[in-house]
C-alpha cells in the first residue's frame, strides 16, 4: 500500500480528502457537461454516441494505469476488477432501461435527457449506499455474511427470471412509483418536449416524461443493492467503491445508442451475471468465515477478475450463436433472452 493511502472510519483507502474531493467535482462536472449536450432533444447519431462511448471507455482505463502506478499492483486489479462487475451490471441495466423506455414510448429525441437522469440518480444513490457498506463494514462482524446473502439471493432471484423469463416485459400500471403518483397528480398523454409538468385547466400536470424518469430512478434503488455488495466484494475500499460505480455509470448514456440493437442479442447475459454475483456471494463468505477459521481459504482478487472475465466472454459468445439467424432488435430476440 502506497505511503499516500489514507485510513478513514476504521477503512484503508487510497482516498485522501484532497482525492475524494476531486473525483467528486469531477464526476459532477462530467454529469453538468452531459446536461448541457442534452439540452436540446436531438436524435443520437451512431457517430455521436461512438465518440461519446470511447471517451467513458478511455477514462476509466486511464484512470485504472494512474491508480496501478500509483498506489500499486494489487490497487490497480482491485480497481480493474470493480469495474468490469460494475460495467456488466451496467449494460443488464440498460437492458431494463430500454424496455421502459420503449414500454413508456419515449420519443427517441428524448431517450438520451430519460437515461441521463436515470444515470445522476443512480450515482447518488450508490453514494448512499456505497457509504452504508463503509458504515456496515466497520460496526458489524457479519457484515461479509450479509452481502454474501444479499448476492447469493439476487443471483438466484436472475437464474428465476433468466427461466421463465419475467425480465423481458414492464407492466407500467403494475409499477408502485407509478400508481403512487397518478394519486397525487393527474398525467397528461402527450410528451412536451423536457417538460415535466404542464398546465392544464389551471392545473399541474405530470408529463409521461415525469413518469418515466420516476420509473427509471426506483430501478435504479433495486440496482444499487445488488451493485454495490458486489463490488464489495472485490474490494473494501470505499474510495475504489465508489469510482468503480461513477466511472461504470457515466458512459451509460452513449453506450445505450451504441449497444441498443446489440442489447437484445446478449440473451445469456442473465445467466452469466447471476454466475458472477454467486461467485462473489461465495467470495464474501468466505472471507468472512477466514476470520473466524483461519484455515477456511480466501480467494484471491486476481481469481476473480479471471472469473469475471471468462464469464462474460462465455456469455458473449453463445449469445450471439443463439441469436446467429435472428435480426437484431426483432420479438423474437427479445423472447429469446432467457
Amino acid at each position: 500500500m502506497s505511503e499516500m493511502s489514507y485510513v478513514a472510519a476504521g477503512l484503508q483507502s487510497i482516498g485522501t480528502p484532497s482525492l475524494w474531493a476531486i473525483t467528486i467535482a469531477g464526476v459532477i462536472a462530467l454529469l453538468v457537461l452531459d446536461f448541457v449536450v442534452t439540452r436540446r432533444p436531438h436524435e443520437v447519431s451512431l457517430k455521436e454516441a461512438l465518440g461519446w462511448s470511447a471517451f467513458y471507455i478511455a477514462l476509466p482505463l486511464a484512470f485504472g494505469a494512474w491508480v496501478w502506478s500509483q498506489y500499486g499492483r494489487q490497487e490497480g486489479i482491485d480497481y480493474l476488477a470493480g469495474y468490469l462487475v460494475e460495467k456488466s451490471l451496467s449494460v443488464d441495466n440498460l437492458f431494463v432501461f430500454m424496455l421502459l423506455l420503449a414500454a413508456f414510448a419515449v420519443p427517441s429525441v428524448l431517450a438520451q435527457r430519460v437515461l441521463l437522469f436515470g444515470i445522476a440518480g443512480a450515482l447518488v444513490l450508490r453514494g448512499i449506499f456505497i457509504a452504508l457498506g463503509a458504515a456496515a463494514l466497520q460496526t458489524l462482524d457479519f457484515a461479509f455474511l450479509i452481502f454474501a446473502l444479499i448476492l447469493l439471493f439476487t443471483a438466484a432471484k436472475l437464474l428465476r427470471d433468466a427461466f421463465t423469463g419475467h425480465e423481458q416485459s414492464v407492466d407500467i400500471a403494475s409499477m408502485r412509483s407509478v400508481r403512487l403518483l397518478r394519486r397525487f397528480m393527474p398525467v397528461v398523454n402527450e410528451y412536451h418536449g423536457t417538460k415535466m409538468t404542464v398546465r392544464v385547466d389551471g392545473r399541474r400536470a405530470l408529463t409521461p416524461l415525469a413518469l418515466v424518469v420516476v420509473a427509471v430512478l426506483a430501478t435504479d434503488v433495486v440496482f444499487a443493492v445488488d451493485s454495490v455488495p458486489a463490488v464489495y466484494g472485490i474490494t473494501e475500499d470505499p474510495y475504489l467503491v465508489f469510482a468503480t460505480n461513477a466511472f461504470a455509470l457515466l458512459g451509460l448514456r452513449a453506450l445505450y445508442f451504441v449497444l441498443h440493437a446489440a442489447l437484445s442479442r446478449l440473451v445469456h447475459l442473465s445467466y452469466g451475471l447471476a454466475i458472477i454475483l454467486a461467485f462473489i456471494g461465495v467470495k464474501l463468505g468466505l472471507h468472512w468465515a477466514h476470520g473466524i477459521w483461519e484455515n477456511v481459504p480466501i480467494i484471491p482478487t486476481e481469481i476473480s477478475l479471471m472469473v469475471i472475465v471468462a464469464v462474460l466472454i462465455v456469455v458473449t459468445i453463445t449469445s450471439l450463436r443463439a441469436t446467429r439467424n435472428v435480426v437484431p432488435g426483432s420479438k423474437e430476440v427479445v423472447t429469446e433472452r432467457r
